[in-house]
């Protein structure tokens, strides 16, 4: 697996190699700060989707602090997400529900749906009014 970067930004995922395995369930842990609205937008997300995760206030736990440092390039970026020993910087709720797919699948709901790449085109393009072409 090359990068968990949706985006396409390199920058913002650290790459993960297929050798990675937890050897016991591995937890979700959201490294986050007050008043971030990207973190308050994962955290609200995970809550309503019913994924178990550990949060960590990177302003009242150092050590929590030094981890986001050490994945995050020497800065404090937050929302930052461990799954297992997987870190990602920055990343929705799709990237780390794909990620737990993975490494740490109790975590995931069952009902879960990764969304549909094109479906957002589809819409636009309808509500404008234009012909969609199958691809």
């Amino acid at each position: 697996m090359a990068s968990l970067a949706a985006s396409g930004d390199s920058r913002r995922h650290r790459d993960v190699s297929n050798s990675r395995s937890c050897p016991r369930p591995c937890e979700i842990v959201v490294y986050w700060r007050p008043g971030c609205m990207f973190c308050s937008s994962l955290l609200r997300q995970l809550r309503r989707r019913g994924v178990p995760h550990r949060r960590v206030n990177i302003w009242d736990d150092a050590i929590g602090a030094a981890r986001v440092r050490a994945v995050a390039h020497g800065n404090e970026t937050v929302p930052t997400v461990d799954v297992g020993d997987v870190p990602l910087v920055n990343p929705d709720v799709h990237t780390v529900l794909a990620t737990a797919a993975r490494y740490a699948p109790d975590a995931v709901p069952a009902d879960y749906e990764p969304p549909q790449p094109g479906r957002l085109r589809k819409w636009l393009l309808g509500r404008l009014g234009a012909r969609v072409v199958a691809q």
